[in-house]
């Protein structure tokens, strides 16, 4: 009775707490969404619509991480090949840490100092997550030179679609 108990709790629990891949995949953001503002390691507000503008005409990597998120710390190492393998490719880190001290702490912690972060002052709940049913992290995202959306939904630097995206923009 008890081992019965444990698998239908633990089932549950799985089933409760599984990463649910979006219904839509967008390809586009809404102004919403760029409008949405973070934060970067300054404290200085920026939107996406600007921290894309920087980036416009590269392909650029989303990685939406938190330094209290296991999967993220698990998938940390292989998201650092993924940008090694990939000089050319831009690679952004928007940060769900709890605080802005946490983010900081998360940063120092887990050697990201030299990559741009920025970080969602607003929380996990804001228009651009929202846009994106960011549901779970890590999630990654892979943006055109246009700004667009070219790979919208990857939970793993190991997604072969990931590559794959990123090597059809560079032909």
């Amino acid at each position: 009775m008890k081992e019965m108990l444990s698998v239908i709790m633990l089932s549950i629990f799985t089933l409760g707490c599984a990463q649910e891949v979006p219904r839509v995949s967008q390809t586009e953001f809404s102004k919403e969404a760029l409008s949405q503002k973070m934060e970067d390691e300054q404290g200085k507000s920026i939107s996406i619509q600007q921290v894309l503008d920087q980036h416009k005409g590269k392909i650029v990597v989303l990685d939406f991480w938190a330094g209290w998120c296991r999967d993220c710390l698990k998938a940390l190492p292989k998201a650092k090949e993924l940008e090694e393998h990939n000089k050319g490719i831009d690679f952004i880190f928007f940060s769900l840490d709890r605080s802005k001290e946490g983010f900081d702490r998360s940063l120092e912690r887990f050697d990201m100092k030299d990559k741009e972060n920025y970080w969602f002052s607003s929380g996990w709940k804001n228009d651009f997550n929202n846009y994106i049913d960011l549901n779970w992290i890590p999630r990654y995202m892979v943006i055109d030179q246009k700004s667009t959306i070219a790979k919208y939904y990857a939970i793993s630097p190991e997604d072969p679609d990931i590559q794959a995206t990123i090597d059809r923009l560079l032909k």
